[in-house]
């Protein structure tokens, strides 16, 4: 395969502040199926994991009811960087320390995928715990140091995501 036939796969988790139906986390899901439908919309997107009420906020993938996850595969990552940091989705991810408890560890990751393939829930938390455990390489990277498409060559590359928007602000 080429770096023309794998697709870019992201996942983040995070575990909100309150239960769905709580003031303090409503903004949130207020916004969630508009910048859902934002993203399907986008240039790139490809596929995004839903449960039967369009979003992934009542999937159960851990025993904590507040731990939600994210995930999604894109055509390439200038496609994710640009919904993620350009576009309405933007304004609404630099509120998420009002939604969201800090998270120790690993809450993002990236991996290429063969195109076609669709990542599961636990492919995506093996992506975070090798992110989380080991730091940045081919199978689980960052936007901060992003590796390039399998069977294609040089380092990995710095996006350069806002500071507001990546967890440390």
């Amino acid at each position: 395969m080429t770096g023309q036939d794998y697709h870019l796969a992201q996942v983040n988790i995070g575990r909100l502040v309150a239960p769905k139906g709580d003031p303090r986390v409503q903004p949130f899901f207020d916004a969630l199926d508009r910048i859902n439908a934002l993203a399907e919309a986008s240039p790139g997107f490809i596929w995004r994991l839903k449960d039967e009420g369009g979003n992934a906020t009542d999937i159960q993938y851990s025993p904590d009811p507040l731990l939600i996850p994210n995930m999604s595969v894109w055509a390439d990552a200038e496609s994710l960087f640009d919904f993620v940091y350009r576009s309405a989705h933007t304004p609404v991810m630099a509120r998420r320390r009002e939604f969201f408890e800090r998270f120790r560890g690993a809450y993002q990751a990236l991996w290429w995928i063969p195109a076609g393939t669709v990542p599961t829930v636990n492919d995506a938390l093996s992506r975070l715990w090798l992110l989380d455990r080991f730091g940045p390489s081919a199978d689980a990277f960052t936007f901060k140091s992003r590796f390039p498409k399998p069977g294609l060559a040089g380092p990995p590359q710095d996006l350069r995501p806002d500071p507001w928007c990546m967890g440390r602000a």
